[in-house]
Protein backbone atom coordinates (compact mmCIF):
# COMPACT_ATOMS: atom_id res chain seq x y z
CA UNK A 1 0.00 0.00 0.00
CA UNK A 2 2.85 2.21 0.78
CA UNK A 3 4.36 1.51 -2.55
CA UNK A 4 0.78 2.45 -4.63
CA UNK A 5 0.46 5.36 -2.28
CA UNK A 6 4.22 6.86 -2.88
CA UNK A 7 3.68 6.13 -7.02
CA UNK A 8 0.33 8.09 -6.71
CA UNK A 9 1.91 10.57 -4.96
CA UNK A 10 4.20 11.17 -7.70
CA UNK A 11 1.83 11.21 -10.45
CA UNK A 12 0.03 13.41 -9.10
CA UNK A 13 3.19 15.92 -8.78
CA UNK A 14 3.66 15.13 -12.10
CA UNK A 15 0.31 16.00 -13.07
CA UNK A 16 0.32 19.44 -10.95
CA UNK A 17 3.75 20.20 -12.59
CA UNK A 18 2.48 19.55 -15.87
CA UNK A 19 -0.59 21.50 -15.34
CA UNK A 20 1.36 24.42 -14.32
CA UNK A 21 3.77 24.79 -17.31
CA UNK A 22 0.76 24.57 -19.67
CA UNK A 23 -0.81 27.22 -17.34
CA UNK A 24 2.00 28.72 -17.34
CA UNK A 25 3.11 28.91 -20.58
CA UNK A 26 -0.63 30.30 -21.53
CA UNK A 27 -0.50 32.75 -19.18
CA UNK A 28 3.29 34.83 -20.36
CA UNK A 29 1.12 35.23 -24.07
CA UNK A 30 1.30 38.12 -25.41
CA UNK A 31 -2.10 39.36 -26.79
CA UNK A 32 -2.19 39.71 -29.82
CA UNK A 33 -1.37 43.39 -31.24
CA UNK A 34 -4.75 44.45 -33.06
CA UNK A 35 -4.32 45.24 -36.57
CA UNK A 36 -3.68 49.41 -37.05
CA UNK A 37 -6.87 50.95 -39.11
CA UNK A 38 -5.95 51.71 -42.62
CA UNK A 39 -7.96 54.34 -44.19
CA UNK A 40 -6.60 57.02 -47.14
CA UNK A 41 -6.64 61.15 -46.47
CA UNK A 42 -6.92 63.16 -49.74
CA UNK A 43 -5.10 66.49 -49.53
CA UNK A 44 -3.14 68.51 -52.11
CA UNK A 45 0.41 70.40 -52.11
CA UNK A 46 -0.27 73.15 -48.87
CA UNK A 47 1.30 73.69 -46.07
CA UNK A 48 -1.61 73.31 -44.20
CA UNK A 49 -1.65 69.49 -44.68
CA UNK A 50 1.84 69.45 -43.59
CA UNK A 51 1.27 68.42 -39.57
CA UNK A 52 -0.21 65.19 -41.20
CA UNK A 53 3.44 63.73 -41.98
CA UNK A 54 4.65 64.87 -38.32
CA UNK A 55 2.19 62.81 -37.05
CA UNK A 56 3.61 60.01 -39.75
CA UNK A 57 7.37 60.99 -39.06
CA UNK A 58 7.24 61.16 -34.88
CA UNK A 59 4.94 57.82 -34.61
CA UNK A 60 2.32 59.94 -33.72
CA UNK A 61 -0.47 57.64 -35.75
CA UNK A 62 1.04 54.40 -34.97
CA UNK A 63 0.43 55.43 -31.05
CA UNK A 64 -3.08 55.55 -31.59
CA UNK A 65 -3.03 52.64 -33.58
CA UNK A 66 -3.97 54.54 -37.41
CA UNK A 67 -2.36 53.92 -40.66
CA UNK A 68 -3.52 56.78 -42.93
CA UNK A 69 -2.36 56.78 -45.94
CA UNK A 70 -1.92 60.52 -47.98
CA UNK A 71 -2.97 60.69 -51.17
CA UNK A 72 -1.93 64.13 -53.16
CA UNK A 73 -4.69 65.40 -55.09
CA UNK A 74 -4.00 68.51 -56.90
CA UNK A 75 -6.86 68.38 -58.70
CA UNK A 76 -9.55 69.84 -56.49
CA UNK A 77 -12.75 68.95 -59.17
CA UNK A 78 -11.94 65.11 -58.29
CA UNK A 79 -12.29 65.62 -54.59
CA UNK A 80 -16.01 65.01 -54.36
CA UNK A 81 -15.75 62.03 -56.96
CA UNK A 82 -12.98 60.16 -54.97
CA UNK A 83 -14.91 60.56 -51.50
CA UNK A 84 -17.96 59.16 -53.40
CA UNK A 85 -16.33 56.50 -54.33
CA UNK A 86 -14.98 55.54 -51.36
CA UNK A 87 -11.22 56.15 -52.70
CA UNK A 88 -10.36 58.22 -50.03
CA UNK A 89 -12.23 58.08 -46.74
CA UNK A 90 -10.87 61.33 -45.63
CA UNK A 91 -9.92 64.96 -47.23
CA UNK A 92 -8.21 67.91 -46.11
CA UNK A 93 -10.08 71.12 -47.56
CA UNK A 94 -11.63 74.70 -47.15
CA UNK A 95 -14.87 74.62 -45.41
CA UNK A 96 -16.16 77.20 -48.37
CA UNK A 97 -15.62 74.44 -50.73
CA UNK A 98 -17.07 71.61 -48.63
CA UNK A 99 -20.17 72.27 -47.71
CA UNK A 100 -20.94 72.38 -51.73
CA UNK A 101 -19.69 69.14 -51.97
CA UNK A 102 -22.21 67.76 -49.01
CA UNK A 103 -24.97 69.91 -50.49
CA UNK A 104 -24.47 67.90 -53.83
CA UNK A 105 -24.39 63.98 -51.55
CA UNK A 106 -21.04 63.81 -50.55
CA UNK A 107 -21.52 62.15 -47.43
CA UNK A 108 -19.26 63.79 -45.66
CA UNK A 109 -18.66 65.18 -41.64
CA UNK A 110 -16.07 67.98 -40.14
CA UNK A 111 -14.41 66.05 -37.65
CA UNK A 112 -11.53 68.31 -37.18
CA UNK A 113 -10.07 72.24 -38.05
CA UNK A 114 -6.52 71.72 -39.52
CA UNK A 115 -5.48 75.85 -40.71
CA UNK A 116 -6.43 79.24 -40.99
CA UNK A 117 -5.37 81.41 -43.44
CA UNK A 118 -3.77 84.48 -41.77
CA UNK A 119 -2.12 86.63 -44.23
CA UNK A 120 -1.45 83.69 -46.85
CA UNK A 121 -4.67 85.05 -49.04
CA UNK A 122 -5.57 88.35 -50.21
CA UNK A 123 -6.44 91.23 -52.65
CA UNK A 124 -3.85 92.72 -54.44
CA UNK A 125 -4.59 95.99 -55.89
CA UNK A 126 -3.27 98.91 -58.08
CA UNK A 127 -2.18 102.61 -57.20
CA UNK A 128 -6.00 103.60 -57.76
CA UNK A 129 -7.66 101.38 -55.35
CA UNK A 130 -7.10 102.16 -51.91
CA UNK A 131 -10.38 100.74 -50.77
CA UNK A 132 -13.06 98.09 -51.00
CA UNK A 133 -15.27 100.30 -52.53
CA UNK A 134 -12.83 101.62 -55.36
CA UNK A 135 -13.19 97.88 -56.65
CA UNK A 136 -16.14 98.98 -58.30
CA UNK A 137 -15.85 99.28 -62.06
CA UNK A 138 -12.43 97.92 -61.74
CA UNK A 139 -11.64 94.95 -63.60
CA UNK A 140 -10.41 92.24 -61.14
CA UNK A 141 -8.83 88.72 -61.98
CA UNK A 142 -9.82 85.35 -59.35
CA UNK A 143 -10.74 81.15 -60.04
CA UNK A 144 -14.47 81.49 -59.25
CA UNK A 145 -13.85 77.53 -58.46
CA UNK A 146 -11.55 77.89 -55.32
CA UNK A 147 -12.32 79.40 -52.13
CA UNK A 148 -10.62 82.75 -53.60
CA UNK A 149 -14.27 83.80 -54.63
CA UNK A 150 -15.64 82.82 -51.41
CA UNK A 151 -13.49 85.08 -49.51
CA UNK A 152 -14.08 87.91 -52.67
CA UNK A 153 -17.70 88.04 -52.14
CA UNK A 154 -17.20 87.53 -47.99
CA UNK A 155 -15.06 91.02 -48.21
CA UNK A 156 -17.19 92.70 -50.50
CA UNK A 157 -20.47 91.94 -48.37
CA UNK A 158 -18.83 93.38 -45.55
CA UNK A 159 -18.54 96.61 -47.36
CA UNK A 160 -22.12 96.86 -49.35
CA UNK A 161 -20.25 96.43 -52.64
CA UNK A 162 -22.26 94.71 -55.47
CA UNK A 163 -20.53 92.25 -56.97
CA UNK A 164 -21.80 92.93 -60.65
CA UNK A 165 -20.17 96.54 -60.37
CA UNK A 166 -17.32 94.70 -61.00
CA UNK A 167 -15.61 93.09 -63.90
CA UNK A 168 -14.59 89.81 -62.90
CA UNK A 169 -11.92 88.02 -65.28
CA UNK A 170 -11.86 84.45 -64.55
CA UNK A 171 -8.32 82.58 -63.96
CA UNK A 172 -6.15 80.59 -61.69
CA UNK A 173 -4.81 82.84 -58.49
CA UNK A 174 -1.18 82.06 -60.26
CA UNK A 175 -2.41 83.61 -63.78
CA UNK A 176 -4.77 86.27 -61.73
CA UNK A 177 -1.14 87.09 -59.87
CA UNK A 178 0.94 87.37 -62.92
CA UNK A 179 -1.31 89.25 -64.82
CA UNK A 180 -1.86 91.71 -61.81
CA UNK A 181 1.95 92.36 -62.00
CA UNK A 182 2.29 92.98 -65.91
CA UNK A 183 -0.20 95.36 -65.40
CA UNK A 184 -3.71 93.69 -66.82
CA UNK A 185 -5.86 93.84 -63.78
CA UNK A 186 -6.56 96.57 -61.65
CA UNK A 187 -6.67 93.68 -59.18
CA UNK A 188 -6.23 89.85 -58.54
CA UNK A 189 -7.49 87.71 -55.53
CA UNK A 190 -4.45 86.04 -54.68
CA UNK A 191 -2.08 83.98 -52.34
CA UNK A 192 1.50 84.39 -52.07
CA UNK A 193 4.10 84.90 -53.59
CA UNK A 194 2.04 87.05 -55.43
CA UNK A 195 0.95 89.30 -52.40
CA UNK A 196 4.46 89.74 -51.64
CA UNK A 197 5.28 90.06 -55.31
CA UNK A 198 2.51 92.79 -55.96
CA UNK A 199 4.89 95.70 -54.76
CA UNK A 200 6.72 94.58 -58.39
CA UNK A 201 4.23 97.10 -60.06
CA UNK A 202 4.25 100.84 -58.98
CA UNK A 203 2.11 101.09 -56.39
CA UNK A 204 0.86 97.56 -56.31
CA UNK A 205 0.13 96.76 -52.74
CA UNK A 206 -2.50 94.46 -50.39
CA UNK A 207 -5.38 95.69 -50.19
CA UNK A 208 -6.81 93.00 -47.89
CA UNK A 209 -5.55 90.16 -46.51
CA UNK A 210 -6.97 86.73 -44.82
CA UNK A 211 -5.13 88.57 -41.89
CA UNK A 212 -7.61 90.87 -42.02
CA UNK A 213 -10.44 88.45 -42.20
CA UNK A 214 -9.36 85.56 -39.84
CA UNK A 215 -11.33 82.17 -39.87
CA UNK A 216 -12.59 83.06 -43.26
CA UNK A 217 -10.53 80.35 -45.35
CA UNK A 218 -10.11 77.20 -42.54
CA UNK A 219 -8.81 73.91 -43.79
CA UNK A 220 -10.95 71.02 -42.18
CA UNK A 221 -10.52 66.98 -41.94
CA UNK A 222 -13.79 66.08 -43.42
CA UNK A 223 -14.57 62.26 -43.05
CA UNK A 224 -16.85 59.54 -44.92
CA UNK A 225 -19.81 58.88 -42.11
CA UNK A 226 -19.80 55.53 -42.60
CA UNK A 227 -16.58 55.12 -41.50
CA UNK A 228 -17.02 57.49 -39.04
CA UNK A 229 -19.43 55.26 -37.55
CA UNK A 230 -18.09 51.75 -38.46
CA UNK A 231 -14.15 53.07 -36.80
CA UNK A 232 -15.17 55.69 -34.12
CA UNK A 233 -11.87 54.75 -32.36
CA UNK A 234 -9.50 55.53 -35.81
CA UNK A 235 -11.38 58.84 -35.99
CA UNK A 236 -10.46 59.78 -32.44
CA UNK A 237 -7.11 58.68 -32.76
CA UNK A 238 -6.57 60.99 -36.09
CA UNK A 239 -8.09 63.98 -34.41
CA UNK A 240 -5.70 63.31 -31.27
CA UNK A 241 -2.25 62.82 -33.19
CA UNK A 242 -3.50 66.09 -35.49
CA UNK A 243 -3.42 67.75 -32.01
CA UNK A 244 0.10 66.12 -30.93
CA UNK A 245 1.49 66.87 -34.18
CA UNK A 246 0.52 70.91 -33.79
CA UNK A 247 1.73 70.98 -30.05
CA UNK A 248 5.17 69.05 -31.77
CA UNK A 249 5.85 71.82 -34.32
CA UNK A 250 5.00 74.55 -31.97
CA UNK A 251 7.90 73.50 -29.75
CA UNK A 252 10.08 72.55 -32.68
CA UNK A 253 9.32 74.57 -35.84
CA UNK A 254 12.66 73.87 -37.85
CA UNK A 255 12.35 70.48 -37.81
CA UNK A 256 8.92 70.21 -38.46
CA UNK A 257 9.40 72.33 -41.47
CA UNK A 258 12.01 70.09 -42.59
CA UNK A 259 9.73 67.22 -42.44
CA UNK A 260 6.69 68.98 -44.22
CA UNK A 261 9.23 69.84 -46.94
CA UNK A 262 10.19 66.94 -47.47
CA UNK A 263 6.99 65.50 -47.36
CA UNK A 264 5.29 67.63 -49.93
CA UNK A 265 8.44 68.11 -52.26
CA UNK A 266 9.31 71.97 -51.43
CA UNK A 267 11.96 73.35 -49.73
CA UNK A 268 12.67 74.41 -46.10
CA UNK A 269 12.58 78.24 -47.37
CA UNK A 270 9.30 77.69 -49.29
CA UNK A 271 7.27 75.75 -46.37
CA UNK A 272 8.76 78.46 -44.10
CA UNK A 273 7.29 81.31 -45.98
CA UNK A 274 3.81 79.20 -46.73
CA UNK A 275 3.81 78.84 -42.56
CA UNK A 276 4.13 82.41 -41.96
CA UNK A 277 0.76 82.75 -43.78
CA UNK A 278 -1.36 80.35 -41.42
CA UNK A 279 -2.42 79.68 -38.03
CA UNK A 280 -2.43 75.90 -37.12
CA UNK A 281 -4.90 74.60 -35.06
CA UNK A 282 -4.40 72.39 -32.24
CA UNK A 283 -6.35 71.02 -29.30
CA UNK A 284 -7.19 74.86 -28.19
CA UNK A 285 -8.24 76.34 -31.18
CA UNK A 286 -9.94 73.53 -32.22
CA UNK A 287 -12.15 73.64 -29.02
CA UNK A 288 -12.89 77.06 -29.70
CA UNK A 289 -14.06 76.76 -33.29
CA UNK A 290 -16.39 73.69 -32.70
CA UNK A 291 -17.96 75.74 -29.72
CA UNK A 292 -21.35 75.99 -31.04
CA UNK A 293 -22.33 79.08 -28.46
CA UNK A 294 -20.40 81.90 -30.19
CA UNK A 295 -22.43 83.28 -32.70
CA UNK A 296 -19.20 84.22 -34.87
CA UNK A 297 -15.99 82.76 -35.32
CA UNK A 298 -16.98 79.48 -35.20
CA UNK A 299 -17.24 76.15 -38.14
CA UNK A 300 -21.17 76.64 -37.72
CA UNK A 301 -21.00 80.47 -38.52
CA UNK A 302 -18.69 80.06 -40.91
CA UNK A 303 -20.54 76.83 -42.70
CA UNK A 304 -23.92 78.71 -42.73
CA UNK A 305 -22.04 81.52 -44.20
CA UNK A 306 -20.94 79.72 -47.25
CA UNK A 307 -24.02 77.83 -47.52
CA UNK A 308 -25.84 80.68 -47.55
CA UNK A 309 -23.12 82.30 -50.49
CA UNK A 310 -23.31 79.79 -52.33
CA UNK A 311 -27.23 79.24 -52.54
CA UNK A 312 -27.37 82.58 -53.06
CA UNK A 313 -24.95 81.74 -56.13
CA UNK A 314 -26.82 79.20 -57.85
CA UNK A 315 -24.47 76.54 -56.68
CA UNK A 316 -26.45 74.51 -53.68
CA UNK A 317 -30.16 74.13 -54.40
CA UNK A 318 -30.63 71.77 -51.56
CA UNK A 319 -31.42 73.39 -48.00
CA UNK A 320 -28.86 72.58 -45.92
CA UNK A 321 -28.28 73.40 -41.96
CA UNK A 322 -24.29 73.34 -40.47
CA UNK A 323 -25.07 71.29 -37.72
CA UNK A 324 -25.41 68.19 -40.49
CA UNK A 325 -22.27 68.45 -41.69
CA UNK A 326 -20.09 68.89 -38.43
CA UNK A 327 -19.50 66.34 -35.87
CA UNK A 328 -17.63 68.00 -32.72
CA UNK A 329 -17.68 64.42 -30.71
CA UNK A 330 -13.78 63.44 -31.88
CA UNK A 331 -12.77 67.76 -31.15
CA UNK A 332 -14.60 67.47 -27.56
CA UNK A 333 -13.62 63.98 -26.56
CA UNK A 334 -9.58 65.26 -26.78
CA UNK A 335 -10.14 67.38 -23.99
Amino acid sequence: MKRFRFFGLVLLLIVALASGLVAGCGGSEEPAEQEAVKFKIGHCTWVGYGPLYIAEEKGFFANHNIHPEMVVIEDESQYAAAILADEIQALGNVVDREVIHYANGAPISFVCAMDQSYGGDGIIASADVQSVADLAGKTVGLDKSSTSYFFFLAILDKYDVDESTIDIQEMTAGDAGAAFVAGRLDAAVAWEPWLTNAGQREGGHVLASSRDFPGMIVDVISMRQDFIEQNPEAVQGLVDAWNEAIAFYKENPEEGNKIMAGALGLTEEEITEMAGGVQFMGQAENLAFFDPEPAEGTIYSLSNLALEFWADKGIIDTEVKAEEIINPDFVQASK
